[in-house]
């Protein structure tokens, strides 16, 4: 029983160790790219264009609000007066002002992301190229973005088994 037990102990040490041998060193470090964003001194820039950019947006918004609050005054207080013709002319313009400001709420919120998008660019991609330079030279395997939860840089040692993974389910 007491060799059964050393040799059992020498084949896990032994398959153990070949393991470690033959198996491909992978390195994996992280980043935090919110916190790399946020250190950044252009980053103020940016907020601050965005913020006049958001800023232009609400003043517009603002003053189509006005004039539906003027033009909903207008009407509710002369209604009584007005004749058919007239009121359904102004009830169609109200309907139609509430539409352009329903439509440009929509717009202001897609273009205000992409002026965001416009001016993270070219950080976003200082910080991509410093990760880059960083994984390279540190010899990682792999480089995960803690901030995201996503890989953002994978080096050239990387195995990658997507076609394997295809086969195995017969997927072409």
């Amino acid at each position: 029983m007491k060799n059964f037990f050393k040799v059992s102990l020498f084949l896990v040490a032994l398959l153990f160790v070949s393991g470690i041998a033959s198996a491909q060193t992978v390195k994996i470090a992280h980043v935090n790219t919110a916190e790399v964003l946020d250190a950044m001194p252009d980053k103020s820039k940016a907020e601050k264009k965005l913020e006049a950019y958001y800023n232009e947006l609400q003043e517009q918004l603002k003053t189509m609000y006005t004039e539906y609050q003027n033009k909903l005054q207008d009407y509710q207080s002369n209604a009584e007066t007005m004749s058919n013709l007239v009121k359904q002319s102004k009830e169609k313009e109200l309907v139609d002002l509430e539409s352009r400001i329903t439509a440009f709420q929509g717009n202001a919120e897609q273009e205000f992301e992409a002026k965001r998008a416009e001016l993270l660019a070219p950080l976003l991609e200082k910080i991509q190229n410093a990760i880059n330079t960083v994984g390279k030279e540190k010899g990682c395997t792999y480089i995960l973005d803690i901030a995201t939860g996503t890989a953002v840089y994978i080096g050239t040692d990387a195995m990658d088994v997507t076609k394997d993974v295809k086969a195995k389910l017969g997927i072409k």
